[in-house]
């Protein structure tokens, strides 16, 4: 049904939109719908009342003229909460009332993860509405408009410009929206850590004393619109309304912001951890719930990842002691000291963030071509490399990944942050580039995006980083199986990550159910990971902002292993590694628990 929607919007054209969403009202609320047609359903209402969105999917563009949704924001409300918390109840109800018996085995597995999740957003919902932090330094909304704005809208003719300088006009309504809600998570007696304030303090007053030349959004706008046909008038009003715009209503809009923060900046909560909070305990495990999709306790989580230190670490001494490094030192003290090695750093020079991105670049090429026999297709989206923006390279991690758009229209692209020279060893940059591009992030993401055969709910409904992240995270070592790491220099890289992720195990929970302080997190991933003081400030204070997360990486790697040695174990010389990837992969983004069992199915299929 979705394809023919899709087809349906590509084919008629100027009133494609239009009539295809009458023909969804027709299927959807004109007779009983089948649990992939709801979820479906409501995945197009909630999309359609986001006009970020529809941009991101960037199949509705060229219907903007019924839409309007690349000039809009979504304003944060009041009413929200309540909405939200109702219509959880609501997609709840419903879920539970279909019967399995009547479900396929696909629809069956659809309702469990609906439910697992749904559940959980509604306990988050009615509980902990304001435990989050959106205003936080790693990818706070400050910063996440800009991206927005400047690698999400398009710019391809006079009218989208048009469109972006109506879209700023708006960020003043959007933080006004942010600041009621920051007051109400006030009044709740939750207040962000010191050193969360101290970094939003400086981040918001370098977005403020911009001038409208020297902007972020003006820079990156005059660049796209000077690549346009327009004429003199034209391209002046551009220039001249976004000037307007900055000063009127974006620049006012990170003052509101600021004066927030300065207003309550004495009542900066002292800890770091969420136990800290109001009920800070059971928020964490719900976090861990929602992050890792397993049933773990924090106490369990990190004995894990004490037991997964140990072991990598002995390996990484191993390695070391034959490159003849000096035994007697831990693995994390020959870590550092290899990361202080000038031999392993690019030069400082000006061009050196071309020449990291190029190096980049060449290593997904070759990871692409080096990891085709373990699956059987590859993405046919590409995958491209850039340098983190330089407002947000202080504070971002090493890197990311964000996804192509489903039209095709903007690629997938991996982000390197090369604020700190020494956060770029070159013996770690091969682990990076199988963890977010290929066979990690970019690979797990575009076979999805790409996968006919998922339903629009399993395709974007439903994502968890137990998954993706413990694909990544498995990604790497599949590499390194695979030879494409034959350099036990780059084996160390690889293993370095690895610990690195079970350094998080062992973090996120001393923080958050410890009482660690950040201090001692970072002490402990330093001497661990031998990580510059750089990345390990920068990552722990990401943990401290986004309990549970950093949790979900290791936990999911673990699993997937788990897996796979289970289905060699019991198949014996029938194991084929194109199909267990296939089994892991071709079911979307789904919790642990499905994963699972549908290895447990391969695994059946395999023995008939």
């Amino acid at each position: 049904m979705i394809k023919r929607f899709l087809k349906a919007v590509g084919t008629l054209g100027i009133y494609g939109l239009a009539l295809s969403l009458i023909y969804l009202t027709n299927l959807f609320l004109m007779r009983p719908a089948s649990i992939d047609h709801y979820l479906a359903k409501e995945l197009i209402l909630e999309l359609t009342d986001s006009p970020e969105a529809m941009t991101y999917i960037g199949i509705f563009d060229q219907y903007n003229w019924l839409t309007k949704h690349n000039s809009k924001l979504s304003i944060p409300s009041s009413e929200d909460l309540e909405k939200d918390i109702s219509n959880a109840k609501k997609t709840l109800n419903i879920l539970e009332k279909y019967n399995n018996k009547k479900l396929t085995e696909d629809q069956k597995i659809t309702k469990k993860i609906a439910i697992f999740d749904t559940k959980n957003n509604l306990k988050e919902l009615e509980e902990f509405p304001y435990h989050s932090f959106p205003l936080n330094q790693v990818r706070g909304e400050h910063h996440s408009i800009i991206s927005f704005m400047n690698d999400m809208h398009p710019v391809r003719n006079y009218s989208e410009a048009l469109d972006f300088v109506k879209r700023t006009d708006l960020v003043i309504d959007v933080f006004s929206g942010l600041n009621d809600w920051l007051i109400k998570q006030s009044e709740e007696g939750i207040y962000a850590p010191k050193f969360v304030y101290a970094h939003m303090i400086s981040q918001l007053n370098e977005l403020i004393n911009y001038s409208p030349e020297e902007h972020p959004l003006y820079v990156q706008f005059t660049k796209k619109i000077t690549e346009l046909n327009l004429s003199n008038e034209e391209f002046n009003l551009l220039t001249s309304s976004l000037k307007d715009s900055i000063n009127n209503s974006v620049t006012p809009g990170f003052e509101l912001l600021r004066d927030y923060m300065l207003s309550t900046e004495k009542k900066a909560n002292p800890h770091h951890g969420i136990w800290s909070q109001p009920n800070g305990d059971e928020f964490y495990k719900l976090r861990i719930k929602s992050y890792t999709t397993t049933d773990y306790g924090p106490e369990e989580i990190h004995q894990m990842g004490l037991n997964e230190v140990a072991r990598i670490s002995s390996r990484m001494k191993e390695i070391l002691t034959s490159l003849g490094y000096d035994s007697e030192k831990s693995a994390g003290e020959l870590m550092n000291e290899l990361n202080e090695d000038p031999a392993m750093l690019y030069a400082d020079t000006p061009d050196r963030k071309q020449i990291v991105v190029k190096d980049y670049m060449d290593m997904v090429n070759e990871a692409t071509e080096g990891i085709k026999d373990y699956f059987h297709s590859m993405p046919k989206s590409p995958v491209i490399v850039k340098a983190v923006p330089e407002y947000s390279e202080k504070t971002a991690p090493g890197g990311y990944y964000q996804s192509p758009a489903l039209d095709g229209s903007r690629p997938g692209v991996f982000y390197v942050n090369l604020y700190d020279i020494k956060q770029t060893p070159k013996y770690s940059m091969k682990t990076l580039t199988y963890h977010e591009a290929t066979p990690g992030h970019h690979h797990q993401i575009a076979h999805s995006l790409e996968n006919e055969n998922l339903t629009l709910y399993r395709r974007f409904g439903y994502g968890t980083s137990a998954f993706s992240e413990g694909w990544a995270l498995y990604s790497e070592r599949l590499s390194l199986e695979a030879g494409l790491a034959p350099d036990p220099l780059d084996e160390l890289g690889i293993l370095q990550s690895e610990i690195f992720r079970a350094v998080r195990l062992v973090v996120d929970t001393g923080i958050h159910y410890k009482k660690w302080t950040r201090e001692e997190a970072i002490d402990y991933m330093k001497a661990k990971t031998g990580m510059s003081d750089t990345e390990c400030r920068v990552e722990i204070e990401r943990y401290i902002v986004w309990p549970g997360q950093a949790l979900s990486y290791k936990v999911g790697m673990i699993k997937i292993l788990e897996l796979r040695e289970k289905a060699m174990k019991v198949l014996g010389d029938e194991f084929n590694i194109k199909d267990f990837h296939s089994a892991v992969l071709d079911h979307g983004n789904p919790p642990l628990f499905i994963v699972e069992q549908k290895i447990d199915e391969m695994i059946a299929d395999a023995l008939r």
